[in-house]
């Protein structure tokens, strides 16, 4: 795992108890990555005998750009979280979007086929999560933020993948949802979304996609609302992991046990 900074990170834990329970034996380390020599710590990183990198902020988007090939879900994103090194080819991907899918539907319980969808925010990881979602067909995706426009642009760029609408937060007025999730980085600073309460009403998921902050402002609102069930991103996190560790081990590891350690109570 490569990012900066980089000491928060869970990644090293959560891959070593993938390779104990199935058998295999990997060396995953945190690195504090350059924010000046990137691609020069990726090559390094390769010629020591590397064989695959998971990438996290700030340097998603130099890891699409050093890629030599990128798969369809890093392609239509414009970022990547996970790198793998095949002699002289370096091959992008982008598992946050699948792991949240996976964490909505395998952990959770809640099938995306037929389900309308709200997602706020229009950023870097809820651009990740479209194609995934749409691959669901839900009967509708609504990305809402607070620049209208970029969330319009959004829905455009997906368009052809399925029913995806973008707006900002004033439009929501009226509207119910099946599931809503938070993909803004608001809830990192306490902070909430200008999100009318009255489009909570109804819905049967609030997905926080920040992890480990407890019942952040936008699950409370969710809450206080009548949402039946709440959830964070840990699960996203180690669904996501297991995704890259059966890239590039070839074995899927269970992820039950993990996020249920990582998991701190929403109260």
């Amino acid at each position: 795992m490569i990012g900066n900074p980089i000491g928060h990170t869970k990644s090293p834990m959560i891959h070593g108890s993938f390779a104990e329970a199935t058998g295999q034996a990997i060396d995953y380390r945190a690195i504090e990555g350059s924010l000046k020599c990137f691609a020069d710590e990726v090559h390094a990183f390769r010629k020591a005998g590397g064989r695959g990198m998971n990438v996290t902020a700030p340097f998603k988007l130099q890891a699409y750009a050093l890629a030599t090939e990128r798969l369809e879900r890093a392609e239509l994103t414009g970022a990547t979280n996970a790198l793998k090194f095949d002699g002289d080819r370096i091959v992008a991907d982008n598992f946050d979007g699948v792991g949240l899918t996976n964490d909505i539907q395998r952990n959770l319980g809640f099938p995306l086929k037929g389900a309308r969808m709200l997602v706020i925010g229009a950023g870097g990881a809820v651009r990740g999560a479209l194609l995934p979602f749409l691959a669901q067909q839900p009967t509708l995706v609504v990305l809402a933020n607070r620049t209208e426009t970029k969330a319009i642009d959004l829905a455009k760029q997906f368009a052809g993948q399925g029913h995806v609408q973008g707006c900002g937060y004033d439009e929501l007025a009226g509207e119910r949802f099946d599931i809503v999730i938070n993909g803004t980085s608001a809830s990192l600073k306490g902070e909430l979304p200008p999100l009318p309460a009255e489009t909570l009403r109804g819905a049967k998921l609030a997905y926080e996609l920040a992890y480990g902050k407890g019942l952040t402002p936008f699950l409370r609102l969710a809450q206080h609302a009548g949402v039946p069930k709440l959830a964070d991103g840990v699960g996203m996190l180690v669904e996501q992991a297991a995704e890259a560790f059966l890239w590039w081990r070839g074995v899927r590891p269970d992820t039950r046990g993990v996020i249920d350690r990582m998991t701190i109570p929403l109260v």
